[in-house]
């Protein structure tokens, strides 16, 4: 896992919880990497696993909903380290349809070893999009928590339920549907 979303993570736990969480998940978590990032590295996933199981235990919240807030904060860091990504699209369901062909393919371009999760269409109109998140990792909520950054990025309503397709989570359907207002 690339190392901007450890940093932007633990960016995060400070903002929210203060610097004293971060070293305590970062002590309790027994981290090969010592809780060391950079953002140009590469770390294990189980790292990243580890922090977010602590930090749920001290701070009380679930995995699922540190991962939609860390989801909208690594959001802003995409939104304002590559703009003319974002600018692109005029209409937030165009943009998220594009996340495998365009999104990620640009993503690889900047760090080619990364190893990020597939969104199949499977239905697109002008009001609805059905994705099938795929991943190994599990991190729909994270997925989740950038699709309703992206609707409020463009000031559009919508309704973004989903259905695990599998129990573990690792292949998800995202069903979402602009609403007005």
């Amino acid at each position: 896992m690339k190392g901007i979303v450890f940093t932007e993570f633990l960016e995060l736990v400070e903002d929210k919880f203060g610097l004293e969480m971060v070293d305590t998940i970062i002590e309790k978590s027994n981290l090969p990497s010592q809780g060391a990032y950079t953002a140009i590295g590469t770390y294990d996933f189980s790292e990243m696993l580890s922090l977010l199981k602590n930090l749920s235990e001290n701070s009380g919240l679930s995995i699922d909903d540190l991962l939609l807030t860390y989801a909208e904060h690594f959001f802003g860091v995409l939104a304002e380290s590559y703009p003319d990504l974002i600018k692109r699209y005029k209409d937030p369901l165009d943009m998220l349809s594009s996340i495998e062909n365009h999104i990620h393919v640009e993503v690889q371009k900047i760090y080619p070893d990364a190893e990020l999760p597939t969104f199949e269409v499977q239905e697109k109109t002008e009001n609805k999009l059905v994705l099938i998140y795929k991943s190994s990792r599990a991190m729909y909520s994270f997925g989740l928590g950038l699709m309703r950054k992206t609707f409020e990025h463009f000031d559009t309503k919508a309704n973004i339920t989903y259905e695990k397709l599998s129990s573990d989570g690792t292949e998800v359907k995202f069903s979402i549907v602009k609403t007005n207002g």
